[in-house]
């Protein structure tokens, strides 16, 4: 089914999951297993999390030959793409040379039939090479960002993020950020609560934000307590009831607020407060989804004090008010996804 209706938004693109309800894979000769297996993970195994999941097809031109050495029969022909919601490119090793012609000119006719067409990685290299990045932001791996960016002038590369959504267009950086954005996507089609259970059934975090940097520092250890913000973080999200500061998270820590934030920008790549914010607006659309509570109700629920703080907040970060947002997940996701 193709997309009857989509919001942009600043968390992404609230759909409709009867709009989004395949996914097809596109293998070729080259590609690397780590982003091929996190893509049949998430998509390709239904763990009964919820209702109805996606319809998971492998497409490719016959046997593929993973990382080298590994082969594999696609199920479908790349002609397959075309018929998909949701088509994704997983990375290649070698970037050397263009990208096979086959592929980009499937992609390409995918997206021109409306595909939400998404690459992991060097998978990036086959949407530039299919136009679908001229003129849009897009990111790939920090090794490889540089030629994709002389190769492809009309492409906005980002280096310093884990993935960039363009709405019907999306790119990740490598391995582990391939594993954020698909977690991304089923955030989007099927809501914050599926997606945080689908993470934890995973063993990952439920969400990195795709502005985080790629390559983030590692923690410094600090008077022997090893990761300084290990158990500062679950504190933290389980009281986001309460009006915490970050002298209150500071003074947890057993640090300066100067020293949190320094540890705080080299763990998340962001602020305290942001990071905090970011968490709240999180729990602000779980709850939406999966309770009846009202928005004042909710407001205290995630420390945001006031309905009007919280619509405020919310509005500027997802893009809608939170009954929109409520009413679009009820109407065009719920249902859907309620078991027959």
């Amino acid at each position: 089914m193709r997309r009857a209706d989509e919001r942009c938004v600043g968390f992404g693109v609230v759909r409709t999951l009867s709009d989004m309800g395949s996914v097809a894979l596109a293998v070729h000769d080259g590609i690397t297993i780590f982003e091929v297996a996190a893509v049949c993970e998430v998509f390709g195994v239904d763990r009964g999390i919820t209702g109805r999941w996606y319809d998971f097809t492998v497409c490719g031109a016959g046997d593929v030959r993973f990382g080298g050495w590994f082969r594999a029969e696609a199920s479908q022909g790349l002609d397959g793409l075309v018929a998909a919601d949701t088509v994704i490119v997983p990375a290649c090793r070698d970037v050397s040379g263009d990208p096979p012609a086959d592929l980009v000119a499937a992609v390409r006719a995918a997206h021109g039939a409306g595909a939400r067409i998404v690459s992991i990685c060097t998978g990036a290299f086959v949407l530039a090479a299919a136009g679908l990045l001229d003129g849009r932001r897009a990111t790939t791996h920090w090794l490889h960002a540089e030629l994709l960016a002389a190769r492809y002038p009309r492409v906005t590369v980002d280096p310093n993020v884990l993935y960039v959504d363009e709405g019907d267009v999306l790119t990740s950086a490598g391995k582990a950020a391939g594993m954020d954005l698909c977690l991304h996507l089923v955030r989007l089609d099927h809501g914050v609560a599926v997606a945080n259970d689908l993470a934890r059934r995973l063993v990952v975090p439920p969400h990195r934000a795709g502005g985080q940097a790629q390559f983030i520092r590692a923690p410094v250890d600090t008077g022997g307590r090893g990761r300084p913000l290990a158990d500062l973080l679950p504190w933290v999200l389980a009281r986001l009831d309460r009006p915490l500061t970050v002298e209150d998270l500071a003074r947890e820590a057993n640090m300066s607020s100067r020293n949190l934030a320094r540890h705080f920008n080299a763990t998340t790549g962001t602020t305290p407060l942001r990071w905090l914010l970011t968490q709240r607006i999180h729990r602000a659309q779980e709850l939406l989804e999966t309770t009846d509570d009202s928005v004042e109700s909710i407001a205290a629920r995630t420390g945001m004090g006031t309905a009007a703080t919280l619509r405020r907040h919310f509005n500027r970060a997802v893009g809608v008010p939170p009954d929109a947002y409520r009413r679009t997940f009820r109407d065009g996701l719920a249902g859907p996804s309620t078991p027959a």
